[in-house]
C-alpha cells in the first residue's frame, strides 16, 4: 500500500504534499530535518493533514505530481475536506 499524504505546519501556514509507503515514518523524516535541500526544512511542526491510500505507487506518484501542479492551497484544502476527489482524478488518468 501507498500513500499520497499532506502535511501541514501551523506555524509557516503551508502544506507539503509526498507520497510514501510509511507516512509516520516520512513524517518524522520531514520533522527531523533529514532531508537537508527540502522544503520541509522551514518547520518543524508539520503534522499529517490527509494520507489517501493507494493501490499502486504509480497513482500515489500520479496524485502527487497533479496535486502540486494545481500549485493551489485553496485546491490543497478542498481535497483534505473532500478525499473523494482524488478518487475521481485517478479513474479519469
Amino acid at each position: 500500500m501507498h500513500y499520497l499524504y499532506i502535511l501541514y505546519s501551523k506555524s509557516t501556514d503551508r502544506f507539503y504534499v509526498g507520497q510514501s509507503s510509511d507516512v509516520l515514518s516520512r513524517l518524522d523524516l520531514h520533522n527531523t530535518h533529514h532531508f537537508k535541500g527540502a522544503f520541509t526544512k522551514i518547520a518543524s511542526d508539520w503534522e499529517i493533514a490527509m494520507a489517501f491510500p493507494c493501490t499502486q505507487k504509480k497513482d500515489a506518484l500520479f496524485l502527487e505530481r497533479f496535486v502540486k501542479r494545481m500549485k493551489s492551497k485553496a485546491f490543497i484544502r478542498k481535497v483534505i475536506a473532500h478525499p473523494e476527489i482524488l478518487t475521481a482524478i485517478l479513474a479519469n488518468q
